[in-house]
């Protein structure tokens, strides 16, 4: 078993406040292809991971030198390839990819290859396959990372390459219409901040944090794409080095920053007032014996900090009190002795409804760990059902649901035909990442129509949830104001 000392403290000071015996996490299932080829630059086969739950079941993305493999992890003992999407470029010269998904597509890019593309990827056929339904660089060519603002339907490209704009260290694309992405802008300057490019971002309901590789790091309002408003930017802080990814938490007043450097902490940021960001402390890596260990992806689910830790594996904190987390749960994904590469834990994904945790490991392949609380993801993000009628006894009249109009404004009514029968369910509107933004009063289905209020929303699409007792189906909605 191993231990692992916690240290916080202020700007550059750290205190030691316990020595602490760490649990080690469970392994469920590990995926790993001989076939596949490492990269030339770390020798690594396997980069990030993504997660997806559809139809009652779920799915893992990991992106390889090859391109993107779909693997259903509902049974972990018995993980399985449903289906594989070639990239652009493969080979030894692809070292990162990325992916993110939108409703029912997944979006994925790498950051290599001349011949690399923006692919969109239609999930909603799985377990069967996934079809791609726009594979061009016309629009983008390369992307270190992406992420996507579902509440906004905006893609956000970092260090992007390609496409009419040629390079930017950010940009964004609205993708209100899914399969049509569309060129918005591109920055390089943050109130004052200059970057070279931007490494990675979080981004929800238009407040970015962007991690600025050594340029730094900041927060800004794109509510308006074609006007950011700056909040704060941040330069000089404990172990700055890289300044790579990081994850706020729950409550909006902590983010967990983390430096792509060899020996630097994981750092917590008191985001609260973005004019005024303020190092409150530092998290040790998970061995103290490893002082040249880097963190290297942070994302935020439930009371967990979750850590892909390259050489170090997956690392767990408990943020029940966000300013201080505490040391948790581990698994060492590789044996891997330190040589001052990065090898080991890449990418971790925490949001599947089992609870369980995806880890990719540079070098091993898929990690499926059983994680310290399931069903995280009803605070996060949630089932994706992809307008398919997912119940295998529904009655045969289900199928024949209208909605109008579309598009909608103030109210959306069902149609139920003639032979179907009053049904009480519940109604909920979700956004294309799942979450639940609204929940309808209405309980009641009667034949014929059934009108239903619309809250006050953005434009664009969203999703019609109706869980009624044997039977559970999501439509999709296009709102237009």
């Amino acid at each position: 078993m191993r231990n692992i000392f916690l240290f916080l403290g202020l700007c550059l000071t750290l205190s030691l406040t316990a020595q602490i015996e760490l649990q080690e996490a469970t392994l469920l299932g590990n995926w790993d292809d001989p076939n596949l080829v490492g990269s030339s630059a770390y020798d690594n086969t396997y980069n990030d991971v993504w997660g997806l739950a559809i139809g009652g079941r779920e799915y893992a993305v990991i992106g390889s030198t090859a391109g993107t493999h779909f693997l259903d992890v509902t049974n972990p003992d018995d993980i399985r390839q449903m289906d594989f999407v070639a990239g652009g470029s493969v080979g030894p010269s692809i070292i990162h990819r990325d992916f993110h998904h939108y409703g029912c597509y997944l979006y994925s890019v790498a950051d290599e290859g001349s011949n690399s593309t923006l692919q969109i990827i239609d999930i909603s056929t799985l377990p069967d396959s996934v079809s791609v339904v726009y594979d061009s660089a016309e629009t983008l060519q390369q992307s270190h990372n992406i992420f996507i603002d579902s509440l906004k339907a905006k893609l956000y490209c970092l260090a992007a390459y390609g496409g009419t704009a040629g390079g930017s260290a950010l940009r964004i694309y609205d993708i209100s219409e899914p399969t049509t992405p569309v060129y918005l802008a591109e920055y390089s300057n943050f109130g004052g901040l200059s970057v070279g490019h931007v490494h990675d971002a979080y981004v929800h309901d238009g407040l970015a944090y962007l991690n600025c590789g050594y340029d730094g790091f900041a927060m800004v309002d794109f509510t308006d794409p074609m006007n950011p408003q700056t909040l704060g930017t941040m330069e000089d802080y404990s172990f700055s080095g890289y300044n790579h990814s990081g994850w706020p938490s729950n409550d909006g007043q902590y983010y967990y920053l983390g430096d792509e450097n060899h020996g630097y902490p994981i750092k917590v940021i008191d985001v609260s007032d973005p004019t005024d960001l303020l190092d409150i402390g530092v998290l040790a890596a998970p061995n103290p014996e490893l002082s040249q260990t880097i963190p290297h992806n942070q994302i935020v689910a439930c009371n967990y900090l979750y850590v892909s830790y390259y050489y170090d594996g997956l690392m767990v904190y408990d943020i029940s009190d966000p300013a201080n987390p505490l040391p948790a749960y581990y698994y060492d994904t590789s044996n891997w002795v330190f040589d001052h590469s990065y090898r080991g834990a890449w990418g971790v994904y925490p949001f599947l409804p089992s609870g369980n945790i995806l880890v990719s490991d540079m070098q091993k392949g898929l990690f499926v760990i059983r994680g310290p609380e399931a069903e995280c993801y009803q605070q996060t993000e949630s089932v994706l059902n992809c307008g398919i009628v997912n119940s295998t006894e529904q009655p045969t009249w289900v199928g024949e649901i209208g909605i109008f109009p579309q598009p909608a404004s103030s109210a959306i009514n069902l149609q139920l035909p003639q032979s179907a029968t009053t049904t009480e369910a519940k109604l909920r509107l979700l956004n294309l990442s799942g979450q639940v933004i609204h929940t309808f009063t209405t309980t009641t289905l009667n034949t014929g129509n059934t009108s239903l209020a619309l809250p006050t929303l953005p434009n664009g699409m969203y999703l019609l949830d109706i869980q009624a007792e044997e039977w559970h189906m999501t439509q999709k909605v296009i709102i237009q104001n």
